[in-house]
């Protein structure tokens, strides 16, 4: 018996630091959106435990594994399919996944909301992310009004039928910038405001407007992804653009593939937003 589970990338436009004593309250709120493209954990049969990794290490395998207390054998396959590191949220939708499928494997009879707690806790654990876990338990777009853990924070998720493209220039360590007392102030006293405008008029239009003040203001985007930023938005078939955070990438949303193929960008990937979440094979 195999079991695979995928778990869905995740983009943060802009966010809120919310610290806690207790590790499952620890979280942040903000906005952000799932991509078709992110991690798949394949659990199969073997006589002692194996680990494949496509790329980076196996730190959050590893950090899942210790929470969890499982002596048992079998392989883990893990499919990396967006550049770690660089604001995709792929440590989460690895812990996730992970999780999610070790559980469907041993039949431990956990809940989704158990399997995101895991998940988080071995986020934090690493001073990975703080909000990416909860955020891979909804679809489309989607906004954390309520910082923590699944089943502790809350989410709202909204589909929208729309393409992304992407550019990466390389990773930002997300444990720096998080832990940093004064970019934790700017970060969300400036996510704050966004957050509060959000929630009261949640549309695409005002994400991607929100999302580009956000990046000016908490002021830690590149040169690169601001040129790149400014080129996506000279296209009048370009919904908007920013940085994804916390990554050196950029990112833009538009209604028609080909406005985005059409745009002269070396590297540039394109996906869909993903309005379906988790899925298990």
């Amino acid at each position: 018996m195999t079991n695979s589970v995928f778990v869905p990338g995740h983009i943060t436009g802009f966010f809120t630091i919310n610290s806690h004593e207790i590790k499952l309250k620890n979280g942040s709120c903000g906005a952000g959106f799932l991509l078709s493209k992110g991690v798949k954990t394949t659990i199969s049969p073997s006589d002692e435990l194996e680990i494949d990794v496509n790329q980076g290490d196996s730190t959050v395998i590893d950090e899942v594994l210790s929470i969890l207390e499982i002596e048992s054998n079998f392989r883990i396959t893990q499919d990396i399919q967006l550049p770690i590191g660089a604001g995709f949220g792929t440590s989460a939708a690895s812990a996730l996944s992970l999780t999610l499928a070790i559980n469907e494997f041993l039949n431990l009879g956990y809940s989704l909301e158990l399997c995101g707690q895991i998940a988080h806790m071995a986020e934090v654990n690493l001073g990975a992310g703080l909000g990416d876990v909860i955020a891979q338990t909804g679809n489309g777009l989607v906004l954390r009004t309520k910082p923590g853990a699944p089943g502790i924070g809350e989410i709202k998720s909204f589909n929208e039928d729309v393409f992304v493209g992407w550019k990466t220039f390389g990773g930002i360590e997300t444990s720096d910038i998080i832990s940093d007392s004064h970019f934790k102030e700017i970060i969300t006293t400036s996510g704050s405001k966004f957050l509060e405008k959000f929630e009261d008029e949640p549309t695409l239009e005002n994400f991607l407007t929100f999302s580009a003040e956000f990046s000016k203001e908490i002021d830690l985007i590149s040169d690169e992804v601001k040129n790149l930023i400014d080129y996506f938005n000279s296209s009048s078939d370009i919904l908007g653009s920013s940085m994804a955070m916390l990554g050196n990438t950029a990112f833009a949303f538009a209604y028609d593939e080909d406005a985005l193929k059409n745009l002269n960008i070396e590297n540039l990937h394109i996906d869909k937003l993903n309005n379906f979440g988790i899925t298990y094979d």
